[in-house]
């Protein structure tokens, strides 16, 4: 069977084309929308907001920007380390989708206020009865999506799905199992249908002859 090319390639063009968006995106909402009152679109459907986020995705753990740096790290990390067996392009996009995300938001925690490390994170869409995200944050959500549906097909990061054990026929348990030591037997012998000899029909003709 022949070896699967590498994805890499593949999940560094989704991530970098994630990061760009995401910076760009995050670079003109700051420049715009600093002063700005929020801009209510689609009749309020979508609303292009300014806020700070200190905590994880839609502003959750607002108290724990370090401890989610640290994770953010380790998911980079991760996904680094395992694109070298990489080998489908659906795990390819997921990755990427997830590298670029967590990029991303890494980066305003690195280099944005109050402090490297410790920085807030820009979130500008806003969505009714919704916390506010960002470009980031949407796409590890559609990364978390991917690995559901991945996971539920069998797909390995290699591109390979689990062999199935191949299972021997069964038979059909409305047939008796007469090899079976443990089956029920009947206690009595099944009643045999008598098959007369030909001496027995020829002794039998010659009764009525008589």
């Amino acid at each position: 069977m022949p070896t699967r090319p590498r994805r890499v390639g593949l999940l560094l063009g989704v991530a970098a084309f994630v990061l760009a968006a995401d910076v760009i995106s995050k670079a003109i909402v700051v420049a715009q929308m600093a002063d700005h009152a929020p801009i209510r679109l689609l009749g309020g459907l979508l609303t292009i907001t300014l806020t700070r986020n200190g905590g994880a995705a839609f502003s959750i753990g607002t108290s724990m920007t370090i401890v989610f740096t640290a994770i953010a790290v380790g998911v980079i990390v991760y996904i680094l380390r395992a694109a070298r067996n990489l080998r489908s392009i659906g795990w390819a996009i997921t990755l990427g989708l997830l590298l670029g995300g967590a990029t991303g938001n890494l980066l305003d925690r690195i280099f944005r206020a109050p402090g490297p490390f410790q920085g807030h994170v820009v979130d500008w869409i806003q969505l009714p009865d919704w916390p506010v995200f960002n470009l980031a944050d949407s796409s590890i959500v559609c990364a978390g999506v991917l690995v559901v549906l991945l996971a539920l097909r069998g797909i390995r990061l290699d591109g390979t799905r689990p062999i199935p054990e191949a299972n021997s026929p069964r038979p059909d348990p409305s047939e008796p199992h007469s090899s079976d030591p443990d089956y029920p037997r009947p206690e009595y012998p099944e009643p045999q249908s008598a098959v007369p000899s030909p001496a027995d029909s020829a002794d039998r003709v010659a009764d009525e002859g008589r």
